[in-house]
């Protein structure tokens, strides 16, 4: 007879129904409640409220601002995760405790400190604003404020990667006269891309439903600085409701789209690290 495996939480039963009633009441039934409210418009109306003028921009801006942010921490969150990894310096672990910092520190205090630091007078904007290098009240100033947020996320993802990634094959392609960029490129980078892109879609599904850090640093100019989740707020404060719904709907269809693509990459991780 084999013997039953003890555990410490109630029954199966127990633990399901509250997991399912916590679900349901914390996400389902807000979900719900939009997409039913949403249900209500005709789909003419729900299309003229969606693809304004302006909302097409606050979607250009919110779209294409999360996706460069995305790419500069792929790029330099990998080179981050790498060096805490592979590397032991004097004030390491310091510097692997600023990488939470974004997740601690309120989002709208992060806005109001990036503003300070690139407005026109601030200790880099002084410096920068010369150069033609605006930072604050600009598309830049959103796309730097998505950076910092979303840093956090590749790094996080990329590290316990690194840390289960073997010397002993780098080792013994070095022995058989592989260079470093043949490693990097044939053993490295393949074992890295599944994470690194599940990373890259993490840190890109943050900065869409980003808002705290923006309102601040990119002055909330229509059809310029303004993203997805402000024109939202705008439109329950001028008790458009329906308006806040349709973009609403179409910020909630989207998130769920990248949802269903970040639980493929994390698969598609998983079977890469599984070993042959």
């Amino acid at each position: 007879m084999a013997r039953q495996r003890h555990n410490v939480l109630p029954g199966f039963s127990l633990t399901m129904g509250f997991t399912l009633f916590y679900l349901g009441a914390i996400v389902l039934i807000p979900f719900a409640a939009l997409v039913l409210r949403a249900l209500e418009l005709s789909w003419l109306d729900f299309w003229r409220l969606a693809t304004t003028e302006r909302a097409l921009a606050a979607y250009r801006l919110t779209f294409g601002a999360s996706l460069i942010a995305a790419a500069a921490n792929g790029v330099f969150g990998t080179l981050l995760a790498w060096v805490l990894v592979r590397y032991h310096f004097p004030g390491r672990r310091s510097l692997d405790a600023l990488i939470d910092f974004p997740f601690a520190l309120p989002t709208a205090v992060a806005g109001l400190t990036l503003a300070s630091l690139f407005a026109p007078d601030g200790w880099l904007g002084r410096y920068l604003v010369p150069l033609g290098i605006k930072g604050a009240f600009t598309p830049l100033g959103v796309v730097i404020a998505l950076t910092f947020v979303g840093l956090p996320f590749v790094v996080r993802t990329l590290q316990p990667v690194l840390q289960n990634l073997e010397r002993e094959v780098e080792e013994a392609a070095a022995t058989l006269g592989a260079g470093r960029l043949r490693t990097f490129a044939q053993i490295i980078a393949p074992t890295l891309l599944p994470a690194v892109l599940t990373g890259l879609a993490l840190a890109f599904a943050r900065a869409v439903g980003e808002y705290g850090s923006i309102v601040f640093i990119s002055g909330n100019l229509p059809f310029k600085t303004e993203i997805a989740p402000y024109l939202i707020v705008q439109r329950l404060e001028e008790y458009d409701y329906t308006g806040a719904i349709a973009l609403a709907v179409v910020l909630l269809v989207f998130s769920f789209l990248l949802l269903g693509a970040i639980n493929l990459l994390e698969q598609w991780s998983r079977h890469a690290r599984r070993p042959a």
